[in-house]
């Protein structure tokens, strides 16, 4: 049985979970995210634990749980100024991070240096981090999806899903995106999200990010769907955050915050009859 009719859904319906990533990474980030939740289209976020913006975003979560909530695992950090590391001490999980105990930039690097028993204790402790707080998970996810830079990595964030009753977020097209053969790291038992949409640094550039988004709603089809988004401020927190970083910069998650907020954007949903559902509705039915 496909995920549409677990779900109780017909074939033909269009299903759509509308997902905003990086919470708590910083405080304009977690404005943006809580608006986006309570005021627009956004239906779904997860956390970055290690962040310094973690406790004002789990407040959030804590008082408000009719949101879905998810884990952002967190191994990787893009930033050129603006760095964290693991939750646990760094001479714990010495192989997941630089010389000066933050993690690594990308997922090559992860790869390269990483020893999966490390990634493993750093994701747990990041998820029971979350628990000890207090907080109630719908899901987990994974930053950058550094979870995908190596076979191994990947079962352990499947395994954590089992051990904590959570649904993981898969996808064929995302596995594909970090590299790994789709074949050899899926599985019959694992729960798919049918289609994944996010927008590409070429639509950013040729300012088309909302033609982009204007055209997933516009074209959506039948099944399940997740829109991966990054909504924060173009303010000055942000841009010092992204600084030399226009790939989900502070103007693109401006972009963001601007299209899942808008009118636009909710009556595109109501007038092709997109049926938004959660992780929370994907739990209940796994």
């Amino acid at each position: 049985m496909n995920l549409s009719k677990k779900l109780g859904y017909q074939d033909s319906t269009k299903l759509l979970i509308i997902h905003a990533d990086d919470a708590g990474l910083a405080h304009s980030e977690n404005s943006a995210t809580i608006q986006a939740l309570e005021k627009g289209s956004v239906n779904s976020y997860s956390i970055m634990v290690p962040c310094p913006g973690f406790y004002e975003i789990a407040n959030f979560a804590k008082n408000n749980p009719q949101f879905d909530n998810g884990i952002h695992l967190t191994l990787t950090c893009e930033w050129e100024h603006y760095k964290f590391g693991p939750v646990l001490p760094m001479t714990e999980v010495p192989s997941l991070v630089d010389e000066h105990g933050h993690f690594y930039k990308n997922r090559e690097l992860l790869k390269t240096n990483a020893v999966a028993e490390e990634v493993k204790k750093e994701l747990e402790a990041q998820i029971e981090k979350a628990l000890h707080f207090g907080l109630h998970p719908t899901h987990i996810d994974a930053h950058m999806y550094s979870v995908g830079s190596k076979p191994e990595f990947l079962q352990i964030y499947k395994d954590l899903g089992a051990k904590y009753s959570l649904p993981v977020f898969l996808n064929k097209q995302l596995i594909e995106m970090v590299g790994l053969d789709v074949a050899s790291n899926i599985n019959e038992n694992d729960v798919l999200i049918d289609n994944l949409h996010i927008g590409t640094f070429t639509d950013f550039e040729k300012g088309k990010l909302k033609s982009y988004y204007d055209s997933v709603l516009d074209n959506l089809s039948s099944g399940v769907h997740i829109l991966l988004i990054h909504v924060a401020f173009d303010d000055n927190e942000m841009r010092d955050i992204t600084i030399n970083h226009p790939n989900f910069g502070a103007e693109w998650r401006q972009i963001d915050f601007d299209y899942f907020t808008s009118n636009a954007c909710a009556t595109k949903l109501r007038e092709h009859d997109i049926e938004l559902i959660t992780w929370r509705d994907i739990a209940n039915c796994i």
